[in-house]
């Protein structure tokens, strides 16, 4: 499948900012599973490419003068090869047993993973957590925000697809299982998601396994993966900092196509 994306970020801000610093981790890269034809970055100004500690392309881009509103976009060609559904690597799964805030999990959920799970550690065993936690966390937005952890989102049992991955990486490291967080693009005919799509990722049998709980998918044959991480702050797309501005408004327009149909946000 080929897939042309394009992404379009826009900040505006009530006053001038005096000097912002964005990270951008707007850039895939090549796997067994997706190719990238083209890919290219419109940024206010020019950055170099470097990598962060998890292997993802990084920009880092500072403004020192006064700005009013920054537009950023990322667009290309990626070809997605829907019959692999693993990816290997080459580096150490086991520093993605680590939890974080946002990936804690509490009693709840670590009771939750191993009723739904057992002794299992294989991935029907994590289908079907998958499954669980979709069936106990609707997807709807607004309920939860940026800072919500996996154990508020879940005792509130909804939430979005930051959400839904959040819980997962808690009960699957909670099982002794490395699980990391995805970040990207998903190509459907549904236009109820938000700019971008998150999804987790397991180490099972020497590989990478994807489990996106907010669609009920176990392959990624169409998923465009930008970067992974212990969480959303490891792997968003976007996440600056700023001094000055007061009240922001961010607006972000995607378009996801294929050959077959279109998806507007």
């Amino acid at each position: 499948m080929k897939l042309s994306i394009r992404h379009d970020t826009t900040y505006s801000y009530a006053d001038e900012v005096c000097t912002s610093i964005q990270f951008l981790r707007l850039t895939p890269q090549d796997s067994t599973r997706q190719q990238i034809l083209e890919w290219h970055l419109e940024l206010p100004r020019r950055v170099r490419a470097q990598r962060d500690p998890y292997g993802n392309i990084l920009h880092v881009m500072t403004l020192d003068e006064p700005h009013g509103a920054i537009v950023l976009s990322a667009f290309g060609e990626v070809r997605i090869d829907p019959d692999q559904d693993v990816e290997g690597d080459s580096q150490s799964p086991l520093p993605f047993l680590r939890s974080s805030h946002l990936s804690q999990a509490d009693l709840a959920l670590s009771e939750f993973a191993r009723r739904h799970c057992g002794q299992r550690r294989d991935r029907a065993a994590l289908i079907d957590l998958m499954q669980a936690l979709a069936e106990h966390m609707p997807y709807r937005p607004g309920v939860t925000g940026v800072g919500s952890t996996a154990a508020e989102a879940f005792a509130g049992g909804a939430g979005v697809c930051q959400d839904h991955t959040h819980a997962f990486l808690a009960c699957a490291r909670s099982l002794g299982i490395p699980a990391r967080y995805a970040s990207g693009y998903l190509c459907t005919e549904d236009q109820s998601h938000l700019a971008s799509h998150a999804w987790a990722e397991a180490w099972l049998d020497d590989g990478w396994y994807s489990f996106d709980v907010t669609n009920r998918l176990a392959r990624p044959e169409r998923h465009l993966k930008l970067a992974v991480g212990l969480d959303y702050l490891d792997a968003c797309p976007v996440r600056g900092m700023r001094r000055g501005g007061g009240m922001e408004q961010m607006h972000a327009q995607v378009q996801v196509s294929s050959m077959m149909q279109v998806q507007h946000q």
